[in-house]
């Protein structure tokens, strides 16, 4: 059989779409459809009627008091130290990062105080440590240099 234009067919059929706005008789009238007033029964309103529009635009951050995009400091607990340390090491984040305990340089560290501290004589450089952490490293005979 050889493929001619009067013996191309579609696919599928076409699908027969309403005409609205053409009488009453044809069942969207008066209104076509679109209900009463407002700015999606004007014409020239495709734009905001695409899908998902009111998604991104409610999703979208505000200018006032937005900051989740602000990155968070990583927490790093003494587990974490006892089992990639040895007694007198210097703890930096370019050896937290060699060693793959965090995933980035570009955040802050920040040692918690949760477990307990085995190593001796550790030196904590450029990383903050909270209060009850600090206190239990420099029982430790450990240091915090900034």
């Amino acid at each position: 059989m050889t493929i001619s234009l009067d013996t191309i067919k579609p696919s599928l059929p076409k699908k027969n779409r309403k005409r609205i706005g053409r009488g009453n008789a044809s069942g969207t009238g008066t209104y076509a459809g679109k209900g009463l007033k407002g700015q999606k029964s004007r014409s020239g309103v495709s734009g905001l009627k695409r899908v998902g529009m009111k998604q991104v635009l409610l999703r979208t951050p505000k200018s006032r008091g937005f900051n989740s995009l602000n990155a968070k400091m990583q927490i790093l607990k003494f587990d974490k130290i006892n089992e990639n340390f040895q007694d007198s090491d210097t703890l930096t984040l370019s050896s937290l990062f060699d060693k793959k305990i965090i995933k980035t340089k570009k955040v802050g560290v920040k040692i918690l105080s949760d477990g307990e501290l085995k190593l001796k004589n550790l030196k904590i450089k450029g990383i903050s440590v909270t209060k009850q952490a600090g206190e239990k490293i420099i029982a430790m005979q450990g240091e915090i240099l900034k």
